[in-house]
């Protein structure tokens, strides 16, 4: 099947993509403009709906850096150092603070502010499962019962700062 050489990211994509992750058990969808996980080059749309739990991770044993750009809504990144301290916490879409870059192997997690938010994502592919991310060891993963209650620790120090 062959790709369109252009690709609109308007609003009629963007609500489908946030329709996908609606309904989806992780509370999250993307929309890849890449052909395939083989691509040297990935970027895609990336949708949050609030309760989403991503694990913090970090892309190093194939080193990846990622960029993440806000389109709608607001979205938390945290940055950790190896021990799972929390070394920078910002929050996207708010106060000119529309994107971040961050470097390969390079603990983070995000998650969204508002009830919905919609970021444009890009770093180097290809995407295997097996190399892509190495969970950190002191955080609960993806479908852990601690997970909510980690999210909202990560949460409530973030609302002291902002």
């Amino acid at each position: 099947m062959a790709l369109a050489t252009v690709q609109l990211i308007d609003e009629p994509l963007i609500e489908a993509t946030l329709e996908k992750a609606r309904h989806s058990p992780r509370l999250r969808a993307n929309h890849n403009f890449h052909a395939s996980h083989a691509d040297g080059f990935h970027r895609f749309l990336n949708a949050w709906v609030r309760g989403t739990y991503v694990a913090p991770h970090r892309h190093l044993s194939v080193p990846k850096p990622e960029a993440f750009m806000m389109l709608r809504g607001e979205l938390a990144c945290f940055v950790f150092d190896d021990s799972g301290r929390v070394l920078e916490r910002v929050v996207l879409g708010r106060e000119g603070r529309q994107g971040i870059d961050l470097a390969a192997g390079v603990w983070h997690t995000l998650a969204p502010l508002t009830e919905e938010a919609v970021c444009f994502e890009v770093k180097p592919g290809p995407w295997d499962p097996a190399t892509d991310k190495e969970f950190a060891p002191w955080a609960p993963l993806e479908g852990d019962p601690r997970a909510a209650a980690y999210l909202a620790g990560l949460l409530a120090d973030l609302a002291v700062l902002y």
